[in-house]
């Protein structure tokens, strides 16, 4: 018998948590999913997040290693960095022209608003203390926070993974830069070591459809509790700005990226859906760039055919400063909130929205709800009320899901578009089941 393929196993495991997490709640078993199911989603997301630091540290030095020689990696770097800022530029004003169209924030009542306020009103104030401490900090710190004072440290915390990708870099630039047989050695143990844990993550990946179903049966019922009506009735009323950032990311996904898979990448945008499918589907269950970077980085390289030593950089980078989805929700959500509190953006006010947008991207963590924190300080750019992202929490950690899947995307298609500049990009080594 055929074996189902995995992002159809991941699928089928989605489709019976919502399942359960509604059946759940009319049933008054909340509290057993709770305490029962939800956990083993937790285990998912711990296993991933447990081999991010080690993959993403291992993968780049062996790659950076791999290069002939450093201008190589100077020229891949450029073109990296270039083609995520043009993107991410794309999604936020992508954002702003569907927002200024649509205009969801107007649907809003004085008492829907107030009513908003008071239920997320210590959530708003906790992300505005967040965004409050980043804002303080000097206009260079994101640069001084790249440059860890112990490697030892960064290692362990995940959110520090700009960290580790800098030494990561200058211990792959120091291995090209020392004689070829000294270096020799080191390599082989670091090649050694990225076997080893592409193996874990092939391992953590049987567990996959079990994670997910938990994963997204604890969500169901948090998000509904004893009243699945509640859930319905709460996204019928967010449906409208819900529906404009669905649709930003929607074609983002079906019309941006597919234009610079078949214009640049040179690749048929149907296999190259089929061959990132399971990375997308694991990043919509878990909201995390980073969780989902090891199986990010093996659909590109078995599915796409992308070489390990383009994928090693281009995707570790991908996952921590390109964040196409974030980006255009945070300028849909931002326009959505001041159109709800009666307040028009002159252009130069949604021109500091972009601008802002696009760098809060880079310093976003690639951690579920990071791009809330981030939205406070676009807010407070552009004069919006900061109490009003209380508007917009609700449904967030539906919208998270899928402006996670996008920057997957995104990522996943800069690299084809940066190995196909390198004639990196070869027949794919194993075929996606369908």
């Amino acid at each position: 018998m055929k074996k189902l393929a995995l992002h159809w196993q991941i699928l089928i495991g989605m489709a019976l948590g919502v399942l359960w997490g509604m059946l759940a709640s009319g049933l008054g078993l909340v509290d057993v999913t709770i305490d029962w199911v939800k956990p083993f989603g937790t285990i998912f997301i711990n296993l991933l997040k447990l081999i991010a630091v080690p993959l993403v540290l291992v993968s780049l030095i062996t790659g950076v290693s791999s290069l002939s020689d450093v201008s190589k990696l100077s020229r891949i770097g450029s073109k990296t960095i270039g083609i995520y800022l043009a993107t991410t530029v794309v999604a936020v004003v992508l954002g702003l022209l569907l927002v200024n169209i649509a205009e969801p924030g107007k649907a809003f009542s004085a008492e829907k608003r107030e009513e908003f306020n008071q239920q997320f009103a210590s959530t708003t104030t906790q992300k505005s203390t967040d965004a409050a401490a980043l804002k303080q900090q000097g206009p260079l710190q994101p640069l001084i926070d790249i440059v860890p004072s112990n490697v030892f440290d960064s290692l362990t915390n995940n959110g520090a993974m700009l960290q580790v990708i800098f030494f990561a870099l200058l211990f792959g630039i120091a291995l090209i830069m020392i004689p070829p047989d000294k270096a020799a050695p080191v390599n082989d143990f670091f090649e050694g070591v990225n076997l080893v844990i592409l193996k874990i993550v092939d391992l953590i990946m049987k567990t996959a459809p079990y994670g997910v179903f938990a994963l997204l049966a604890g969500l169901v019922v948090e998000f509904a509790g004893d009243d699945p009506g509640a859930a319905v009735e709460l996204l019928l009323v967010l449906g409208y700005y819900c529906l404009v950032v669905i649709a930003g990311l929607a074609i983002m996904i079906f019309g941006v990226y597919p234009f610079l898979a078949i214009t640049v990448g040179k690749t048929k945008y149907k296999d190259f859906f089929r061959g990132i499918f399971p990375a997308q589907m694991l990043a919509f269950s878990t909201s995390s760039s980073a969780a989902t970077l090891p199986v990010t980085m093996e659909c590109a390289e078995q599915n796409l055919g992308i070489n390990r030593e383009i994928t090693s950089f281009v995707l570790p980078l991908g996952a921590t400063i390109n964040m196409d989805g974030t980006s255009l929700y945070q300028a849909v959500a931002a326009v959505f909130i001041a159109q709800a509190y009666g307040i028009n953006l002159d252009i130069m006010a949604q021109l500091g929205i972009v601008m802002t947008a696009t760098l809060a991207s880079i310093g976003a963590a690639a951690v579920p709800g990071a791009g809330t924190v981030m939205l406070v300080i676009v807010l407070q750019q552009a004069g919006i009320p900061v109490e009003g992202i209380a508007l917009i929490l609700a449904p967030d950690r539906i919208l998270d899901m899928c402006r996670t899947t996008v920057n997957v995307t995104g990522d996943a298609t800069v690299a084809m578009m940066v190995a196909r500049t390198e004639n990196q990009l070869h027949p794919p080594t194993a075929k996606v089941r369908v």
